[in-house]
C-alpha cells in the first residue's frame, strides 16, 4: 500500500512539474494583461496626440461658412465663404509645438520605465510566491516536529522516564508552530493573489530556483553603475524632458508679446434673389498678408511666463529628487547584490550546521546528555535557517534585477538570465 502511495505522489509530482510555469512565462502573461502597463501606454498615446494637436496651429487652416439671410421686405440670399489661412511667423505655436514633442518624449520614457517595472513587479511576485510556498512547508515541516515530539514526550512521561512537564513544553512549542503554520498560509495566499493580480488569471505551478545557485558577481563597481544609471534611468530621462519642456513652454508664453504673420485666401460667393445681379456672377477672391501685434492682454501673458517659470522650477527639483532617489538606490542594490556570495554561504553554513546540531541533540536526548528543551530549540534552529537559506537565494536575484532596473537596463535579456536559474520541467 504505500508503495503505491508513494507511486501515485511521484507522478502527482511530476505532472505538477510538466505544468509548471518559468518566470518568461508569467512575465508574457502579465505583459499582455497588467493594467498598470496598459495605462501607461494609454498614456504614451495621449500625449503623441497632445503633440499632433500643438502641430496644427503650424499647418495650414480651412474653413468653409454658408450664411442665410433674408430681408423684412421678402429677399433671399446666401453667402459662401471659403477661408484658407497658413502660419508663417508664430513663435508661440512653435515653441508650445517643441514643448508637447518633449513631453511625447518624456511619456514614452516613463512607458519605458513602466515595461522595466512591471518586469521588476512580475520578478518580485514569482519569487514572493516561491518564498511564501517554502516557508509553509517549513513551517508544516516545524509544526509536525513538534508534533513528534510531543508524541515520544507523552510516550517517556507514561513509561516513567521524564516528567510531565516536557511533554506541556513540547505541546507549547507545536502549537505556537501551528500558528507559525497558520500566518504562512495566509502569507500564501496573500501571494498567489499578488501574482493573480498582474497577470489577471489564477497563479499557476511556478519552476523553483535551482538548489545549487552560485551568486552572480558584477563586472563593474558601484560608481560604474551610478553613472549608467544617469545616463540610462528612464525615469531620469522623463523627467530631464520635463524640464526641457519647462524652458520650451516659457518661451511659447515669452513669445505671446510677439508679433505673428500669416498668409489667407478668402473666396466668398453670394446667391439669391436678394444678391444684385453683378454681385451674383461674381466669385471674389482675397489673398492677404496678416500681420498682428500684441498690445494688450491684461497681464495674461506676462502671467503665463511667470507660471510656465515656476512650472520649470519645480521639475527641476523633482529631478534632482529623482538623481538622488536613483543613486541610492543604485549603490543599495549594488551592495545586496554583491554580498550575495556571502549571504549564500552563511545560510548554507547555518543549514549544515543547524542540521547536524538537531542530530546530536536528538542522539544525546536520548542518552540523557540532552533535555527537551534542547530539542525543541534545536528544530526551531532548523526551521529558521532553512528559511533564511531560501529568502537569501531568492533575495540575491531580486537585488540583481533591481539593480539592473535602477540603472535602465532591466530588460527581457536579464530576466531570461534569471529564468536560467530555474530547476527544468
Amino acid at each position: 500500500m504505500n508503495t503505491v502511495k508513494l507511486l501515485l505522489l511521484a507522478a502527482f509530482c511530476a505532472a505538477t512539474a510538466a505544468r509548471a510555469d518559468d518566470l518568461l512565462q508569467v512575465w508574457a502573461q502579465a505583459r499582455a494583461a497588467d493594467p498598470l502597463l496598459r495605462q501607461a501606454a494609454a498614456y504614451s498615446g495621449a500625449q503623441e496626440a497632445a503633440s499632433r494637436e500643438a502641430r496644427a496651429a503650424l499647418l495650414p487652416q480651412w474653413q468653409l461658412q454658408r450664411n442665410e439671410l433674408r430681408e423684412t421686405g421678402g429677399s433671399r440670399w446666401n453667402t459662401t465663404t471659403s477661408s484658407l489661412s497658413q502660419p508663417l511667423v508664430d513663435l508661440a505655436a512653435l515653441r508650445e509645438w517643441d514643448a508637447s514633442r518633449s513631453q511625447a518624449s518624456a511619456q514614452s520614457a516613463r512607458l519605458a520605465a513602466a515595461e522595466q517595472a512591471a518586469r521588476a513587479r512580475v520578478a518580485e511576485a514569482y519569487f514572493g510566491l516561491l518564498s511564501a510556498q517554502a516557508q509553509l512547508a517549513t513551517a508544516r515541516a516545524n509544526e509536525e516536529a513538534f508534533g513528534r515530539q510531543v508524541s515520544e514526550a507523552e510516550a517517556r512521561f507514561k513509561s516513567g522516564l521524564s516528567a510531565q512537564v516536557e511533554a506541556d513544553q513540547s505541546r507549547a512549542y507545536r502549537e505556537l508552530a501551528r500558528g507559525g503554520t497558520l500566518a504562512a498560509e495566509l502569507a500564501l495566499a496573500d501571494a498567489r493573489e499578488a501574482l493573480a493580480q498582474l497577470t489577471g488569471a489564477p497563479a499557476p505551478a511556478l519552476l523553483p530556483l535551482r538548489q545549487a545557485l552560485t551568486a552572480e558577481t558584477l563586472p563593474d563597481d558601484a560608481e560604474a553603475w551610478a553613472q549608467r544609471a544617469l545616463q540610462a534611468n528612464p525615469e531620469l530621462r522623463a523627467l530631464q524632458l520635463d524640464v526641457q519642456a519647462g524652458e520650451q513652454r516659457i518661451s511659447a508664453a515669452r513669445a505671446g508679446h510677439l508679433p505673428t504673420l500669416s498668409v489667407g485666401i478668402d473666396t466668398t460667393r453670394q446667391r439669391g434673389d436678394g444678391v444684385p445681379l453683378s454681385d451674383a456672377s461674381r466669385t471674389p477672391t482675397q489673398v492677404a498678408l496678416r500681420l498682428t501685434l500684441p498690445l494688450f492682454a491684461g497681464g495674461a501673458t506676462a502671467a503665463a511666463a511667470d507660471r510656465a517659470g515656476f512650472q520649470r522650477d519645480a521639475a527641476r527639483e523633482q529631478l534632482e529628487a529623482g538623481r538622488r532617489a536613483v543613486l541610492r538606490d543604485v549603490r543599495a542594490q549594488y551592495l545586496a547584490v554583491s554580498q550575495g556570495a556571502a549571504q549564500l554561504r552563511a545560510t548554507q553554513a547555518a543549514v549544515e550546521a543547524a542540521e547536524r546540531a538537531l542530530g546530536a541533540t536528538r542522539t544525546g536526548l536520548t542518552l540523557g546528555t540532552r533535555s527537551t528543551t534542547d530539542l525543541l530549540l534545536a528544530i526551531q534552529t532548523q526551521a529558521a535557517a532553512q528559511n533564511a537559506q531560501t529568502q537569501a537565494r531568492h533575495r540575491h536575484v531580486l537585488a540583481l534585477l533591481a539593480l539592473h532596473q535602477a540603472a535602465g537596463s532591466l530588460g527581457d535579456a536579464e530576466l531570461a538570465t534569471v529564468n536560467a536559474l530555474l530547476e527544468k520541467n
